[in-house]
Order: structure tokens, then sequence, then C-alpha cells
């Protein structure tokens, strides 16, 4: 196997991409809750009469900021995580113990 800077620059910089359309997934993810958010609420406490701090005013965007907080953690936690990264180091783990217990 060639040893190419090129290779590994270009994988470097496909990981990049694909972790920036990440973060920029999470970011308009976050902008539709915010205005979504803001909808719901103006519209039940319109509907209400200026109940402002009824339950129903924040139901959606408690259950929802739980998927939005997991979308959050799936983007910005460390590689080490469970990630993708973790996942080939770990088959490549893997592969050279079977490697090694095959020729004992």
């Amino acid at each position: 196997m060639e040893n190419n800077p090129y290779n590994s620059e270009e994988l470097r910089y496909q990981q990049a991409v694909k972790r920036v359309k990440r973060i920029k997934g999470f970011y308009m993810h976050l902008l539709v809750f915010v205005f979504v958010n803001i909808f719901i609420y103006v519209a039940n406490v319109r509907a209400s009469h200026g109940d402002y701090l009824a339950l129903r005013n924040f139901s959606t965007a408690f259950f929802w900021g739980i998927g939005l907080a997991a979308h959050g953690f799936s983007v910005f936690m460390p590689a080490f995580m469970l990630s993708k990264e973790w996942e080939d180091r770990k088959i490549n783990e893997l592969m050279e113990k079977e490697k090694n217990n095959k020729w004992e």
C-alpha cells in the first residue's frame, strides 16, 4: 500500500466536509426549533387570553428540546465517544487480533 500524502489530505478534507455539514444541520435544527416554538408560544398565549405560564405553552419546546440536545451531543461530543473514528479504530483492532490468532 502506497503512503501517498495526497490521499491522507483528501481523506481529512472529506472528513472535515462531513463535520461541517453535521454542524450546519444542527444549527438549522436549532433555528427551526427557536422560530417554531416562539410561534407556538405566542399562539397558545393568545388562545388562552394571557396565561403566560400554562404548561401547554412549553410542552412542545421541552420534548423537542430533548431531541435537539441529543442532536447537539451527537454533533459536538468528542470524537472518542462512539464516533465513526472510534468504529474504525475498533474494527482495525479486532482485525489485527483475529489476524494474530490465526497464526498461533
